[in-house]
């Protein structure tokens, strides 16, 4: 699946408001253009991906029949 893919399913299951989901096209769009950029670059970017990933903590207490 690619991000264009991906940001289609995301539209279609109304997982604009599931920020893991952004997080996946995140990644999805930066492996696509890891060739286009530089080592460090990549790397930053991939950190502050990360980050916004941890940010979301546990979000999915309590709610995990909804959202799994």
């Amino acid at each position: 699946m690619n991000s264009k893919e991906l940001a289609q399913y995301i539209e279609a299951t109304n997982g604009i408001s599931k920020p893991w989901l952004l997080v996946q096209l995140r990644l999805k769009k930066l492996q696509e253009r890891q060739g286009t950029l530089s080592e460090n670059d990549y790397a930053n970017e991939l950190v502050d991906i990360h980050q916004d990933l941890m940010n979301l903590g546990e979000w999915w207490r309590g709610i995990e029949n909804e959202v799994f």
